[in-house]
C-alpha cells in the first residue's frame, strides 16, 4: 500500500516535532506525517534526558540556538496551550553553574568573553561567590566557577508532548509504526518503506530519529559520523535537605547534579562503548558517581539511591554538534540528529530553522549553516568544547 503527503518526518519526538510544529505554525499547508515506533515513547531519547537548559557555551552557533530556544521556554506555558490548558513544562531558571579548579579559571574567562559578546548574562564567581548558591558545597579544591542564573532546567518529557499536541492540532499526522528504509532514486528522496511493508512517498524526508538516525541513513549509502551512546542518570534522596533549591552543578570531575522535586538526580559523560543499551547499573553510582558528590556536598554523604534510568545519546563523534540541513547533492533529503546531549534544549531553535530552511531555503532566524552536513568533507568542523 502506498500513501502520498508532500514532507515526511522520521522520528516522532522533540526535535520532529518540533520541526512539525514550526512548519505548520509558520503556515505550511502541505501534508506533513511523522513516524515514531515507540508508541509509548518509553525508550525515547527526550524524557530519559536530564532536563538541563544552559547558555553556557564555547561556540557562536550553540550559544544563538540557546538565547533563542530560551525565550520559547519562558513562554511554552501559554504559547502552547490547547483550548485554555497550559502546557505546564516546569521550567524552573535556578541557574546553570560550572565549577572550576585555579586551572580551569582562565578557560572560562574565555567562554564567559564570547557569551557576553552574544547576550549571554553568565558571570565568573569566586570560590566564596559559590556559597550564597549552594551553603553546603565544599569549596577547599575549588578556584570559583561559571554562572548563568536565567538558565537551569525542565521536563523533557511535557516539552516533547507540547510539541506533539500542538502539531496534531495543526493537522500533523503521526504513524506509529517503525520505519524500515529511506526511498533514494538517482539522488532524490522518494519517501520511506516501514517494516510493514507500506510505503509512504513524498518529496521531502527529514531523518530526527535521534540515536537510530545514522543506521537509517547508512542503508541508503549516506553516512554520518554519529552513534548511539548510553548515558546512566540516578534519582537518590537525602537524609538532610539542602537549605536552597540547586542549580544545575557540574563538578570539574564532569558529574553534575540538580533537584528533582524534592528528591536529587545525578549524572556523567561516562566512557562507554556505542551501543544500544537501557541498562542502569546501581554499581556505576556508588563506584563512579557518589564519592564526588559525598566530597562536594556534605549532605550527598548519606544518601538513598532510589532508581536510574538509561537514554541514548546520538553521539557525534567529530565534533559533538547537531548536524542539520539538506544532504549534499540529495534533493529532498533533510537531517537534524546528532546531538550529542543537547536535542532537547536546542529543539525550539532546530524547528524553526528546519522549517524556513524547508519553505524558502534559506535560513532567515538564525544562521544555523555552521552546522551543515558539508562541513566534515570541508573540515569546517564546530568544537564544542563545554560537553557534559
Amino acid at each position: 500500500m502506498s500513501h502520498k503527503a508532500d514532507i515526511l518526518i522520521v522520528g516522532g519526538g522533540v526535535i520532529g516535532s518540533s520541526i512539525a510544529y514550526n512548519l505548520l505554525n509558520d503556515g505550511y499547508t502541505g501534508r506533513i506525517v511523522l513516524f515514531e515506533k515507540d508508541g509509548l515513547y518509553e525508550y525515547a531519547s527526550t524524557p530519559r534526558s536530564a532536563g538541563g537548559f544552559r547558555q553556557l557555551f564555547t561556540t557562536p552557533v550553540n550559544i544563538q540556538l540557546s538565547r533563542y530556544s530560551l525565550q520559547i521556554y519562558k513562554n511554552f506555558k501559554q504559547t502552547m496551550a490547547i483550548d485554555g490548558e497550559e502546557a505546564e513544562i516546569d521550567f524552573k531558571q535556578r541557574g546553570y553553574l560550572l565549577l572550576a579548579t585555579e586551572e580551569m579559571m582562565p578557560f572560562f574567562e574565555k567562554q564567559l568573553t564570547l557569551q557576553h559578546a552574544h547576550g549571554v548574562r553568565s558571570q565568573l564567581l569566586q570560590s566564596k561567590d559559590l556559597l550564597p548558591i549552594i551553603p553546603e558545597l565544599t569549596t577547599d579544591d575549588l578556584a570559583g566557577g561559571l554562572y548563568c542564573p536565567e538558565s537551569g532546567y525542565l521536563d523533557p518529557y511535557s516539552v516533547m508532548q507540547g510539541y506533539i499536541k500542538y502539531s496534531k492540532k495543526l493537522g500533523a499526522e503521526y504513524v506509529y509504526e517503525e520505519v524500515d528504509s529511506l526511498l533514494l532514486e538517482q539522488k532524490e528522496i522518494k519517501g520511506v518503506r516501514l517494516t510493514s511493508g507500506e510505503e509512504y512517498h513524498a518529496p521531502v524526508v527529514v531523518n530526527c530519529a535521534g540515536a537510530w538516525a545514522s543506521l537509517l541513513s547508512e542503508k541508503i549509502g549516506l553516512s554520518l559520523p554519529v552513534v548511539p551512546l548510553p548515558r546512566q542518570i540516578f534519582q537518590y534522596d537525602v537524609e538532610k535537605q539542602l537549605e536552597k533549591p540547586l542549580p544545575l552543578t557540574v563538578d570539574p570531575t564532569g558529574i553534575y547534579f540538580r533537584h528533582e522535586g524534592e528528591k536529587y538526580i545525578a549524572g556523567f559523560s561516562e566512557d562507554t562503548k556505542p551501543r544500544i543499551d537501557f541498562k542502569w547499573r546501581r554499581s556505576t553510582f556508588e563506584e563512579k558517581i557518589w564519592p564526588t558528590l559525598a566530597h562536594r556536598v556534605k549532605n550527598f554523604e548519606r544518601v538513598k539511591v532510589e532508581r536510574g534510568w538509561t537514554g541514548l545519546y546520538d553521539y557525534n563523534t567529530e565534533d559533538q554538534n547537531a548536524i542539520l540541513g539538506q544532504y549534499p547533492e540529495v534533493k529532498g533529503y533533510y537531517v537534524a540528529f546528532g546531538f550529542s546531549g543537547h536535542g532537547m534544549q536546542q529543539a525550539p531553535a532546530v524547528g524553526k530553522g528546519l522549517s524556513e530552511l524547508i519553505r524558502t531555503g534559506k535560513y532567515e532566524t538564525l544562521d544555523l549553516t555552521p552546522l551543515r552536513v558539508e562541513r566534515f568533507a570541508e573540515n569546517q568542523l564546530v568544537k564544542e568544547d563545554a560537553i557534559i
